[in-house]
């Protein structure tokens, strides 16, 4: 994108990192918003890369609001039951991408997901279950297990 100029004063726009703070349900987060700024006045033009980072912001402070597992807490889990993102996905539920974008931040977890992986957390054991469950998922989409 070429240097915006801003839509209320006219005045070029210039690439920046403003904080920003996003409220949800009476907590806060405050973050860095990349984005194109106006000096002469309050307007910014943000990109879809720009809104990546507050759209996973808003996500993170869901999940603490909510109960839900973090992305680097759901990555924990999946990697100590020996996992990769795809046969998660598809034996705890969400579909073969979804793991990517719980991990990425991107997805909100369900609550099922997140009390799933909690339980497989206490009991790793436990996906023996599910995998009977669900034998369609192939050996190899499994990771070695770590202690």
């Amino acid at each position: 994108m070429t240097n915006p100029v801003c839509p209320e004063t006219g005045a070029p726009m210039h690439r920046d990192v403003r904080p920003l703070t996003l409220a949800y349900k009476g907590q806060t987060i405050t973050i860095d918003m990349p984005g194109w700024y106006c000096d002469e006045s309050d307007q910014s033009i943000h990109t879809g890369e720009d809104m990546k980072v507050s759209d996973r912001a808003l996500n993170r402070l869901k999940a603490r609001s909510e109960g839900l597992l973090e992305p680097e807490e759901i990555r924990r889990i999946r990697k100590k039951i020996g996992m990769n993102q795809t046969a998660a996905g598809e034996v705890i539920g969400g579909g073969p991408r979804a793991f990517q974008k719980y991990e990425a931040g991107d997805l909100l977890p369900s609550r099922a997901i997140s009390s799933a992986l909690v339980l497989l957390d206490r009991d790793p054991h436990a996906l023996r279950v599910l995998e009977t469950r669900y034998r369609n998922i192939p050996a190899a989409a499994h990771e070695a297990p770590r202690p």
